[in-house]
């Protein structure tokens, strides 16, 4: 994947996502594989931030999952994404579970700061990075501000859909993902990104 999936042109395929799970819950093969290939991208780079090298695994597991329980599922193509983000997230904790890994807890930081969501310089600088180079700046983040910053821009979910997926407040993630995305933007500018071997965000300082 080359780009760092742009929020805006993820939310112009939410259209096509929607009409691809709908036809894929009336038992339709080839739609439920339109619907994968539109979501897999973003999924892959967020859950390659939670657990690194086990991502594609990991993935695979969440994805037997949804098309289980796809039936279940109501909602449009923004919803599906944000579906599917929560249940990739759970069995990316279960998987460090088992590895007796413990994501940092989040610090939940000024909930009733309510920062704007428009799309920011942050924003537009982070989608022009490569996932490879994106990923590796967001390991250097503080956890809670990693996982905003991956829902809000790799997965393209919007502010209450990630306040959703975290289980937090919209103002909250909103905070953190805007905070993520100026500490990156401060990286890029002084390129100050050091080499070493991809993290996950469990082990960020």
């Amino acid at each position: 994947m080359g780009q760092g999936g742009g929020t805006r042109r993820v939310r112009s395929s939410d259209g096509d996502l929607g009409a691809a799970v709908a036809r894929a819950q009336q038992g339709d093969e080839a739609a439920f594989a339109v619907a994968y290939r539109i979501v897999q991208p973003g999924l892959l780079g967020y859950l390659r931030g939670l657990v690194g090298a086990e991502a594609e695994d990991v993935a695979s597991d969440a994805w037997l999952e949804i098309a289980r329980d796809l039936g279940r599922f109501r909602g449009d193509g923004a919803g599906f994404r944000g579906w599917t983000a929560t249940i990739a997230r759970h069995r990316a904790l279960d998987h460090l579970r088992r590895l007796k890994v413990r994501p940092r807890a989040s610090v939940v930081e000024q909930d009733l700061l309510d920062l704007p969501a428009a799309h920011t310089t942050e924003d537009q600088a982070l989608e022009s990075l490569g996932t490879d180079r994106a990923l590796e700046l967001l390991a250097g983040l503080p956890r809670d501000q990693a996982e905003a910053v991956l829902l809000r821009v790799v997965v393209g979910l919007d502010g209450p859909a990630a306040a959703r997926v975290l289980g937090k407040r919209p103002g909250a993630v909103r905070t953190a993902a805007h905070r993520g995305l100026k500490r990156l933007a401060r990286h890029l500018g002084a390129d100050g990104v050091t080499d070493g071997a991809p993290r996950t965000l469990g082990e960020s300082e």
